[in-house]
């Protein structure tokens, strides 16, 4: 293996468009939310570290979910565990792991991936991923692998390329937030966008050239820390300074402003398992379209529900079409799919 090869794996998120499985005390990405064996941050490691070193390996998460990475990952030491004291968005989490990864290994190349993506045929994830890292080692590069868009969804940010660039890996002309329907339609239909799915590659030297002449504020600020990283005075800078930083996206804070950016179109098959729509389109079904995780389901004139229990529970079903049906613990949920998006919202009023 090569041991400039480094990866962020990003596992901070709550997921609550997932609750009640998914709660702020024990997220989506430590679940097993495919009923496969192994949670969607074990999935996303063992993926992984099929091209980079273990030990090369880093996940950015809450400093309250470190058990739960610990004791999911057996393989990750502490040090390689970065814990951030307050929520603040993918750009300084990113920044702080960069610079972490520069004073170890300057030559480093590194992959920023969320830990929470579905993602079926490794064997052409691991040969996109490294065409990047060829990519990136000879050019100074930020690129990121694009979705091939299969719907116009309206969910996600698209990446639009140069339609004349017949190379594989392509200039991008611009990112676009997420849009309308129509403008999602019109996307499609002129062949040159790509879903952003959020997967970065880039030399541990771009990235940070890029930070300083686009972020000058943030990056002074973790820039007084170099003395501290990778030392047991890492974690008291960044108690005291990370809630200091700017609450901004990778995407807005760097890709959207340089233009050395370069996407690879992705030939895998990807899911971001951002909702239980989304879920449902990737489990089994039987022949009424229904998914079931874990529940043992006894089913007439349903249809196209996706139904997720405690192992081994009785659930009857009569009636429904495209419902969410999930039990779990003290809380019962049998919500539309067609309003899944509002489910965030239903955990912001509990909150309160």
């Amino acid at each position: 293996m090569n041991k400039n090869y480094y990866a962020i794996i990003m596992a901070g998120g709550v997921g609550s468009r997932f609750w009640p499985v998914s709660t702020t005390e024990f997220p989506k990405q430590f679940h097993d939310m495919l009923g496969s064996g192994d949670t969607l941050i074990q999935k996303t490691f063992n993926r992984l570290s099929q091209l980079i070193p273990v030990e090369n390996i880093l996940i950015l998460t809450n400093e309250k979910y470190n058990s739960l990475v610990l004791e999911q990952l057996p393989l990750v030491k502490q040090e390689q565990v970065l814990l951030e004291p307050a929520m603040r968005n993918t750009a300084p989490c990113i920044l702080y792991a960069s610079l972490k990864i520069k004073k170890q290994n300057p030559d480093a190349l590194m992959v920023v991936a969320p830990s929470d993506h579905w993602i079926e045929d490794e064997k052409t994830f691991a040969e996109n991923l490294q065409n990047c890292f060829d990519f990136c080692a000879k050019e100074n590069a930020l690129m990121t692998l694009g979705i091939q868009p299969t719907f116009p969804n309206t969910g996600f940010g698209y990446i639009e390329f140069d339609k004349t660039d017949t190379n594989p890996i392509k200039k991008v002309n611009q990112f676009r937030e997420k849009p309308d329907f129509e403008t999602a339609k019109s996307f499609l239909a002129s062949g040159n966008f790509l879903w952003n799915g959020g997967i970065f590659i880039w030399s541990v030297k771009s990235i940070l050239e890029a930070f300083e002449k686009f972020q000058p504020q943030m990056n002074n600020l973790f820039l007084k820390g170099w003395s501290n990283y990778n030392t047991e005075k890492e974690q008291t800078f960044i108690d005291q300074n990370y809630g200091l930083s700017e609450d901004v996206s990778i995407d807005y804070a760097i890709m959207e402003n340089a233009k050395n950016v370069y996407v690879l179109p992705a030939t895998f098959d990807w899911n971001d398992l951002g909702t239980w729509g989304s879920l449902h389109e990737k489990l089994d079904k039987d022949e009424n379209n229904n998914a079931v995780v874990n529940a043992t389901v006894l089913l007439n004139n349903a249809s196209s529900n996706i139904i997720s229990t405690s192992k081994d529970k009785l659930v009857i079903i009569d009636g429904l079409e495209d419902f969410i049906i999930v039990d779990k613990d003290n809380v019962l949920l049998i919500y539309p799919k067609s309003k899944e998006q509002e489910i965030k919202g239903i955990v912001s009023k509990l909150k309160k």
